[in-house]
């Protein structure tokens, strides 16, 4: 990953087709298999970056996704923009990205979206609504007082890619006042509504041990490049089709309960659960 592939000196087979019948080939890949097809000839150099294929790898509505100040030169160009620039949506209240490699849809629901749900109206009761500047949304939820966690919220699947194994994340920082999460683990569960849920022990804190609860495996934050934390609640399947499904996730505090605050929740983000070794797209 990082090496810079050349294009090949040797012509390929291939290159006595016309350059729109390669386009129209490699639109039938991905974005993944066709920058490593850019790297066959110099022919197929130059058929990569036809709007033909790139216009396929993006969503059907990316029209509603380019903002009004942008331009761009090429199909390319939007897709790689829409992978390294989420674009918020319905009110500013979500954002939506596309994996590099795939162009699945990533998704990430503020907690003013989940706090729309009327099961989510009584829990984020406990939480105050703040703006801080690194956050993509306006604001977001900092948790005033509570003994024991918990947290859950429904999801419409309709936004997301179909076909596709999704793994949810919740975001989040720690306030200054942050307490009462250390060696705390919480039970995370994630499915379909009517359907098996996917079931994990997690931690919002950063020091923890690999195990703390009983032996059983604990998942802990990881960093992000935005400068948040993440961890990981569970996966689940989008069928996805003409019948949108609802996915549910509960994070509950089972035993030993303690004064916590200032736990800090950008939001709920939903992605592509196997994610595809990483490519620049910037020879392109």
């Amino acid at each position: 990953m990082g090496r810079k592939r050349s294009v090949t000196s040797e012509s390929s087979p291939f290159d006595s087709l016309p350059e729109d019948c390669i386009s129209n080939i490699i639109s039938f890949t991905n974005p993944r298999d066709a920058c490593v097809a850019a790297t066959v000839s110099k022919t197929f150099e130059s058929a990569v970056k036809s709007d033909i294929i790139w216009e396929k790898f993006l969503p059907a509505e990316y029209e509603s996704l380019i903002p009004p100040s942008r331009s761009f030169s090429s199909k390319k160009e939007l897709y790689f923009s829409l992978c390294n620039d989420p674009v918020l949506i319905d009110d500013d209240k979500k954002s939506v990205c596309l994996e590099k490699a795939s162009g699945k849809r990533c998704v990430m629901y503020s907690a003013t979206a989940m706090m729309n749900f009327s099961n989510m109206a009584d829990i984020f009761q406990r939480f105050e609504w703040i703006p801080i500047p690194e956050a993509r949304f306006e604001t977001v939820a900092q948790l005033r007082e509570a003994c024991k966690f918990k947290f859950n919220c429904r999801m419409n699947t309709r936004v997301l890619s179909p076909r596709t194994r999704y793994s949810v994340y919740i975001v989040f920082k720690k306030a200054d006042t942050c307490c009462g999460f250390k060696a705390v683990s919480l039970e995370a569960v994630v499915g379909v509504v009517g359907q098996d849920s996917f079931r994990r022990f997690i931690c919002f804190d950063t020091h923890a041990k690999g195990k703390f609860r009983k032996g059983k495996v604990v998942v802990k934050p990881e960093a992000r490049e935005d400068g948040w934390m993440e961890v990981e609640l569970g996966e689940f399947f989008n069928e996805g089709g003409w019948n949108s499904d609802e996915i549910e996730m509960t994070i509950l505090e089972r035993k030993c309960p303690q004064q916590k605050r200032g736990l800090v929740i950008l939001g709920i983000e939903i992605r592509p659960t196997k994610i595809l070794e990483e490519f620049s797209g910037r020879r392109l």
